[in-house]
């Protein structure tokens, strides 16, 4: 079993319930096990800045598949919640980002691990953090790497 992190978010519709519903849609896979949800976290858009504040939250989960099948689970979630990909980093009903695949380097046509920018970004990296407060990447604790965040602009959600 390899364990993986993935990244949600979502602005549209309801996104904290989107963001649930996407944990338990994963849940629910079969080959998915020990799925677990992280706070979720509301951040402000990058890229397109002229959009709705996005609700962000992490999974954590292990699985016998390999990265490409379970990049493929994400976007079975993806379109199975209605997500439609227009605009690059605009608003979106669900976003489900496969962010690390146990130790996996990898970077092909469909897939980059660790995802691209995933260290710049602190919406990606608080809500791994509270799963995974000890996970080392490339040889750097992610406590070292969250503390080169800014999270001024990362909210709890109630």
């Amino acid at each position: 079993m390899t364990p993986a992190f993935i990244a949600l978010g979502a602005n549209l519709g309801d996104p904290v319930a989107q963001l649930r519903e996407a944990a338990q849609r994963l849940r629910d896979t079969v080959g998915l096990h020990s799925v677990q949800l992280s706070p979720i976290y509301f951040s402000a858009p990058v890229g397109v800045v002229d959009q709705p504040r996005f609700a962000n939250a992490a999974v954590r989960l292990k699985t016998s598949f390999t990265a490409h099948e379970l990049l493929a689970v994400c976007h079975s979630v993806e379109r199975a919640m209605g997500r439609v990909r227009t605009v690059r980093w605009g608003p979106r009903t669900i976003d489900l980002d496969l962010i690390f695949f146990g130790t996996l380097h990898l970077s092909d046509e469909a897939l980059r691990l660790p995802h691209p920018r995933w260290s710049e970004r602190a919406f990606v990296v608080q809500p791994i953090y509270d799963l995974a407060p000890d996970l080392i990447i490339d040889g750097v604790a992610l406590s070292e790497t969250l503390a080169r965040l800014d999270r001024s602009d990362l909210q709890r959600a109630g």
